[in-house]
């Protein structure tokens, strides 16, 4: 194989299988450069509109639906895959000929089906796409897509942490530092599309997927993942948003149930963190959920997939179908007929491409459009937003090459990928409790590590990492990454550790639990490790497919903490879980509680740096920590119904509220106040309900180290046309401070952000009095503002302000505590 694989254009022949169909009409005449040879669409000069409009025209029926299929090359239909309902593939799938014969919209996972060494599969991609190109009249390349919520989904490529640990950083720019590490690894393999990030907000923790969300709150949500969107966008890769909409809502925390949600919870809670990265990360796609939202499955909802996304937020890339998405509105929706039933529907409702592979959108549309069954425009609409895509990303511009430059340096793990994955682990370690400030630990301390996921690397990933999601089918091959368990890490640091397991993550062996707590007895202090092990579809605790029926620790667990406890020995709780779960008194037994939702491949490094004090944790939790195991729903965004009170005998208070999170050093918050405002206690400061309002706080490090403090600002609604959350999140900034310094902290809050659906349904700023709240967390204000929005009341568009500002100016330093007195 040479070092660049040619690429030929093979003019357009004649083809009675394939013949332009008389719908589509030309589009407005166009030039192109001298020397294309009448092929506008190659023309780089060119808007991208136009040159699709050039070619759609000449392009036969069965060309245009090739564009809108997928191909799963290496999948099989075995059903142990890695994808749900993968037996439904086709059991002996045609020859690679002859799928690639009138071209191919999309190439499914080359890199996340198994096992592949980065150079040697770019080459082999590229290999792929030169038949590809050379097989259609057009020479157009199929459009590359893999999963990349982790990390880019391939072998030996850098496992981050799971996004409820991006949410725990309260950091949106490391974020999109870690995206733009992935999309530029993608890229360099030869990779367009990332189907990442989720923008689900976790309504339910029993919801398996919880650790793939960034937390359950929307404002948090959207703004970390609109920050994942622009990292992986301005590398070049199309995001791909997750699961438009709805599907974390579903009946009982159950994987692709039904949804149990109003239009009003869609339009407050579901639907704002998808208009955020679109809006505010420029995201290219978005993905269809699973979801059926009061009957009418989102795969064929016309008014989400048309009417919201495209005619009322403006988007105009590509809608593309969750794996068997569009086959699922016959076999699970029961909504559709057959296969070209379910096209129809599908198309019809705005989806452009399925995925992974040819199934609904294969010969038996290309007859149901023939026999007029199926509008040819649909095809139409759908091909002309793939050909732009495809034309944006250079892959139809004269001279495409399909061999990535420099292909021999791919790296996918490199040095600064594990940098940004350590900083990241860092950042999200949340220290939950530490009353008697047993933590940090200390090196001349007797430690007793206990628990099933101390000695267990894999206990550090979530299930879209490569080495669970892929790995585990190839016990063969080596893991790819370097992947440290709890315990080697803190082996590192402390010389006098003894370890024993105490019990596996699952099953009902109590056995090992004597070992345990003769280790614990006999130590000075006792570090815990309990948790998950990610999986997919029951092969795990954790991860899509695997939901629990309560939010107790799986298996004997519950009885290795109690048992661990009641030694008396002091216990450090460490939690590497995908879901929060409820310990009840235990949380209160501990001596310290340390949480982390799946760090990543440095994340014992992290773990271990927090214990030993060598970094001070700076975690935020994204969701709360319920109490009782039955306390559901358990998410702080709820009306004064949802919460305590004296006609239930249910306390649903949460051990640890969202947003919670302790450090090793002391903040004092003060003199927080409404920028320009003239204090008067009788009367709250006015804020225009088309207006801003600054808010400002100063942060003191008032302890003796570094570290980073999270400002918080809430929104509180007391009186409105619909009842509102006690509180919600509308602002926040991380305030790293060296020990005695200080920061100003300024929040420009537009009016926007207090809107809501009212009773009629439009979202409106409604006048009145609200206040803005700087808080630790959800449940502890440090100081309120009395504000008043005053004008009429005013309806808010798709353009409302969606964010506010941020400002954190020094402001001065004072003694910290070992200097006062």
């Amino acid at each position: 194989m040479t070092d660049q694989l040619p690429v030929t254009h093979p003019a357009a022949q004649p083809d009675p299988a394939a013949q332009p169909g008389p719908a589509t009409q030309p589009g407005p005449a166009v030039q192109p450069r001298a020397g294309l040879d009448g092929r506008p669409w190659r023309d780089s000069s060119l808007p991208p509109e136009q040159r699709a409009d050039a070619l759609i025209p000449l392009m036969s029926l069965a060309e245009k639906i090739a564009q809108l299929v997928g191909v799963w090359v290496g999948a099989d239909a075995s059903g142990a895959g890695v994808a749900p309902h993968q037996s439904d593939l086709a059991s002996d799938p045609p020859e690679w000929g002859e799928v690639i014969r009138h071209g191919l919209g999309q190439l499914t996972r080359p890199f996340g089906t198994a096992p592949v060494d980065p150079v040697r599969g770019a080459r082999s991609l590229a290999a792929s796409q030169a038949e590809i190109v050379a097989a259609s009249r057009f020479g157009i390349p199929a459009q590359v897509h893999e999963e990349c919520l982790t990390g880019f989904a391939a072998w030996r490529a850098t496992v981050y942490p799971a996004p409820l640990s991006w949410g725990a950083t309260f950091d949106p720019d490391l974020v999109q530092e870690m995206a733009g590490r992935i999309g530029r690894s993608m890229r360099a393999a030869g990779v367009h599309q990332g189907l990442a990030p989720v923008l689900d907000v976790t309504r339910d923790y029993r919801w398996g997927r919880t650790e793939e969300t960034i937390g359950e709150d929307p404002f948090l949500v959207g703004t970390v993942g609109a920050a994942y969107v622009r990292g992986l966008e301005r590398a070049g890769v199309v995001a791909t948003l997750k699961h438009f909409a709805g599907y974390s809502t579903s009946r009982g925390g159950r994987n692709l149930a039904p949804a149990q949600v109003g239009r009003r919870e869609l339009a407050e809670v579901i639907l704002p963190p998808f208009e955020m990265a679109l809006r505010l990360g420029g995201a290219r796609s978005v993905m269809n959920s699973y979801a059926e939202i009061d009957g009418v499955p989102v795969a064929a909802d016309e008014s989400l997939l048309t009417g919201l996304l495209r005619d009322e937020w403006g988007f105009t890339g590509t809608v593309v179908a969750d794996y068997f998405a569009v086959r699922f509105l016959e076999t699970l929706h029961g909504v559709a007929a057959g296969a070209p039933d379910a096209a129809r529907l599908a198309l019809t409702a705005g989806i452009d491409v399925e995925l992974p592979t040819v199934d609904t959108f294969g010969p038996e549309l290309v007859a149901a459009v023939r026999a007029g069954a199926v509008d040819e425009a649909l095809i139409d609409r759908a091909l002309r937003r793939v050909l732009i895509q495809k034309i944006e990303l250079g892959l139809l511009d004269d001279g495409w090459q399909p061999l990535p430059a420099q292909v021999e340096q791919v790296r996918l793990d490199d040095e600064r990928s594990r940098d940004v994955a350590l900083r990241l682990a860092r950042e999200c370690v949340v220290l939950l409790h530490n009353p008697a400030e047993l933590l940090p630990l200390t090196v001349h301390q007797r430690i007793a590590l206990v628990g099933p996921v101390a000695d267990d690397p894999m206990a550090m990933l979530g299930c879209y990492s490569f080495p669970l999601h892929v790995g585990v089918h190839h016990p063969d091959h080596e893991t790819g990454v370097e992947i440290e368990s709890l315990r080697a890490g803190l082996e590192r640091l402390f010389p006098k550790l003894s370890y024993a397991p105490g019990c596996a993550v699952t099953g009902d062996d109590t056995a090992g639990i004597a070992a345990a707590v003769a280790a614990a007895s006999a130590a000075d202090v006792c570090v815990l490790a309990v948790g998950d092990r990610a999986g997919l579809f029951g092969r795990g605790t954790s991860g899509e497919g695997c939901d629990a029926v309560d939010l107790r620790l799986p298996g004997v667990q519950a009885e290795l903490v109690r048992a661990v406890l009641d030694t008396g020995t002091p216990v450090v709780l460490v939690l590497l879980t995908g879901r929060p779960y409820a310990l009840g008194a235990e949380y209160d037994r501990a001596a310290a509680v340390v949480q982390a939702f799946f760090p990543g491949q440095r994340g014992a490094r992290a773990l271990a740096e927090v214990l030993a004090g060598l970094v001070n944790p700076s975690g935020r939790l994204p969701v709360s920590v319920p109490r009782d195991a039955g306390g559901l729903p358990g998410t702080y965004l709820g009306p004064a119904l949802t919460h305590r009170s004296e006609v239930s005998s249910v306390d649903p208070t949460p051990a640890f509220p969202f947003g919670h999170g302790l450090s090793y050093t002391t903040f004092e918050w003060s003199g927080a106040a409404v920028s320009g405002a003239v204090a008067r206690p009788d009367a709250p400061a006015p804020w225009a309900v088309d207006g801003e309002v600054t808010v400002e706080i100063t942060v003191h490090n008032t302890g003796s180290r570094a570290g980073t403090e999270v400002v918080q600002l809430y929104l509180h609604d007391p009186v409105a046309q619909t009842t509102r959350p006690r509180v919600r999140l509308v602002g926040y900034a991380r305030v790293p401070l060296a020990a005695g310094e200080a920061a100003r902290v300024s929040l420009t809050v537009p009016a926007d952000l207090t809107s809501f659906p009212g009773r009629h349904g439009r979202r409106i700023v409604e006048p009145g009095d609200v206040e803005l709240r700087f808080g630790r967390s959800s449940a502890e204000p440090v100081a309120t503002l009395p504000l008043r929005l005053v004008g009429a009341e005013r309806e808010t568009g798709p353009h409302r302000r969606l964010e506010p500002s941020v400002r954190v100016e020094p402001a001065g330093t004072r003694p910290h505590a070992a200097e006062e007195g």
